[in-house]
């Protein structure tokens, strides 16, 4: 009994970290655009993966082996559709349109099986909540709409009124838990003695009472406090 506990473990274990380590080698598009390869290769990963955690009568270097297999093959392919259109037309459908110019397309809607409830849902979710508004609504082969509203239904922008702004870059990290970003705190051509004199403005003494600390792109530094309340 506890000899088959332990067997097990250790193929949890191995199939656990093999996944872990396959996964990011074929990179975080699996995750966050999935295509119809990435997913039946996630679908097939998963089946092997829980017979290697569970099954005590097919040998563990098998399962291993049929893992490494996959994650070669979508590496091989993802590096295929970057150099090859014929492949990436291959594998993955292309976007079909389903409104253009404030109508609906009827034969594009059957053709991806999108019911009119759908679309409307999906219109919504991009805050277009009347056909007559969208000049195109592309469903994207990750099974997303893409809608581009009509000129005169979109939304002014300061540049449409003649209206300058000040630049709004990314807010880059100084302080996380504690721990002082030294490489970010050089990128923006300042030091430690600089940091310093902001934390004691803000009644700190040391870096480690900080929780999180960000200086944005026009030199404002926030900071929120670790285990303390300000």
């Amino acid at each position: 009994m506890l000899q088959e506990i332990a067997y097990t473990s250790i193929r949890v274990l191995v199939a656990y970290f093999l996944l872990l380590f396959l996964t990011r080698i074929m990179g975080r598009k699996m995750i966050s655009q999935i295509t119809f390869f990435d997913f039946v290769v996630g679908v097939i990963v998963g089946s092997v993966a829980a017979n290697l955690s569970v099954s005590q009568k097919k040998p563990i270097v098998s399962g291993i082996t049929v893992l490494i297999v996959l994650a070669l093959i979508t590496v091989t392919l993802d590096f295929s559709h970057v150099k090859s259109l014929f492949i990436r037309k291959l594998t993955n459908p292309e976007p079909v349109t389903v409104v253009e110019n404030g109508k609906i397309i009827e034969d594009n809607l059957l053709k991806t099986r999108l019911t009119i409830d759908n679309l409307m849902m999906l219109l919504r979710e991009k805050n277009a909540y009347n056909i007559a508004d969208v000049e195109f609504a592309m469903f994207e082969t990750d099974g997303k709409l893409s809608v581009l509203k009509k000129s005169q239904k979109q939304a002014v922008t300061p540049s449409d009124l003649n209206i300058s702004t000040t630049y709004a870059g990314v807010t880059k990290d100084i302080i996380i838990d504690g721990e002082l970003m030294e490489d970010n705190l050089k990128n923006v051509m300042l030091n430690k003695d600089w940091l310093m004199g902001k934390l004691r403005e803000n009644n700190f003494t040391r870096i480690e009472d900080v929780f999180y600390a960000g200086l944005d792109s026009i030199g404002n530094l926030y900071i929120s406090s670790k285990n303390r309340n300000y």
